[in-house]
């Protein structure tokens, strides 16, 4: 298929962990890479990469960044959090919020305990049971916009019933649980300090900026993604469902073609690089719509974030 001319060179999906250790980053970052060589027409090369810790991630794609401009990386943990939380803390952008996350407050909200600061208790997960102002009547006010259309508004009557199977048997997961299974407050914090640097050397952030993938400067652009809607419903933590998965994948799916052996091995063997390489699968798949996207003008969605998904424009 001849590619269009924003659709990037290089697509990258980063199945993202907020280990604090760097044994544990490095065993739990995976990277799945996808790059055109040889111009249009040429040749697609697909890798699995591990073994950086975030820093070190970082470097490695400022540096790709250099070499090839007109790219596309999706992490998946969440930009930001509830807008309301952002107002609380007086950020008028997100760009604010990173700033402040970056500074102190992250670890700080990271802490089990804080014996020199009160702990925030919105801030849960084992051992801290989740607080009752975000239970009942309160349970929608502790996700974002984006959380609650993904993760349980999809799931109500009228909702879509493509995203309700893939999402079939997943509990909702909030940006403020840190602790306990399925927890992704601490990715997400961990990755703002992230984000903030890849942003000030150049990368555009989706929905907050526009993206720029043509033209005479094309910037790298960064989008959050959720990989269970990438997947779909498959018991991910089995080895081998992954490897019955990437089986049928691959004899039925042209977006393999390129993949290796070696390369789908690495995928059988972990859940972490299985989530990877299927989530760059699905942003090449789509790789002709990221050059579209715009920045929003919703005011509660500027400060909270869109989870990119590929029916979004």
């Amino acid at each position: 298929m001849q590619a269009s001319e924003g659709a990037p060179d290089r697509v990258i999906a980063i199945d993202w962990s907020g280990r604090v250790d760097a044994s544990g980053q490095r065993r739990h970052i995976w990277a799945g890479v996808w790059t055109r060589e040889g111009g249009k027409g040429g040749k697609h090369r697909v890798q699995l990469e591990a073994g950086r810790t975030r820093d070190e991630v970082g470097d490695w794609l400022i540096g790709l960044a250099r070499e090839t401009p007109k790219m596309v990386v999706g992490i998946d943990c969440c930009f930001s959090f509830p807008h309301w939380f952002l107002n609380e803390h007086g950020c008028a952008t997100v760009f604010d919020f990173w700033e402040k996350v970056a500074a102190g407050l992250g670890e700080q909200w990271l802490a089990r305990e804080a014996p020199d600061v009160a702990r925030d208790d919105r801030f849960w997960g084992k051992p801290h049971k989740r607080p009752g102002q975000f239970s009942g009547a309160g349970f929608r006010r502790m996700m974002r916009g984006t959380d609650w259309e993904n993760k349980v508004e999809q799931a109500l009557e009228g909702g879509d019933a493509e995203r309700a199977a893939k999402m079939r048997g997943i509990t909702p997961k909030s940006p403020f649980q840190i602790g306990g299974s399925g927890s992704v407050g601490t990715g997400s914090l961990r990755a703002m300090p992230f984000l903030q640097r890849l942003r000030k050397t150049g990368f555009r952030t989706w929905p907050f900026e526009t993206a720029r993938l043509q033209g005479a400067e094309p910037a790298p652009l960064l989008v959050e993604m959720y990989t269970r809607l990438m997947t779909g419903a498959v018991a991910k933590s089995n080895a081998t469902a992954r490897k019955a998965y990437l089986k049928l994948r691959r004899a039925d799916d042209p977006e393999f073609a390129p993949v290796s052996r070696a390369v789908l091995r690495k995928a059988e063997l972990s859940e972490d690089a299985f989530d990877a390489l299927i989530s760059m699968l699905e942003m090449v798949r789509h790789r002709d719509s990221f050059a579209a996207l715009r920045a929003t003008r919703d005011p509660e969605l500027r400060l909270e974030g869109i989870t990119w998904r590929p029916d979004l424009r």
